[in-house]
């Protein structure tokens, strides 16, 4: 490890480096019951996949092509949310992700607001799918 990574390293919390580091929620699932993606002004994308289970949060997947803080806030995201109600999911705000890491640059703060963005889309397409169940059928994602 170069000495400037090991430096960058040690100014995180423990919150931030397990989730920064964290993979086994990164991964696609078929047929979710909830779907986002979204792409930030930074050219980071993020999808969102939600397992949900009597209206429960079961589980939350991701799959991003950002940065090491595009992940922690994704994966925080998904820390946040599983186990909730749908209802209580929907509280959780860029600012909830941010206190949580403790050490998210400043200037990267736009990645916890990219993370919720797309989280927010994937319970907007659960709601939608719970309209029309059948269109889960003919989801390519």
């Amino acid at each position: 490890m170069k000495e400037k990574d090991i430096e960058s390293t040690i100014k995180h919390s423990k919150n931030y480096l397990e989730m920064a580091l964290r993979n086994d929620r990164r991964t696609r699932i078929n047929k979710p019951d909830g779907y986002g993606k979204r792409t930030g002004e930074c050219g980071d994308t993020i999808e969102m996949f939600l397992s949900v289970f009597e209206g429960y949060i079961d589980r939350v997947f991701f799959e991003t092509d950002g940065c090491m803080n595009t992940a922690a806030c994704s994966n925080t995201v998904a820390y946040l949310a599983e186990g909730k109600t749908v209802d209580d999911a929907w509280k959780i705000m860029a600012e909830d992700i941010i206190d949580y890491l403790e050490t998210l640059p400043v200037e990267e703060a736009h990645c916890a607001e990219l993370a919720a963005g797309a989280f927010y889309l994937a319970l907007s397409d659960y709601r939608e799918t719970r309209k029309a169940p059948w269109k889960k059928i003919y989801r390519n994602n």
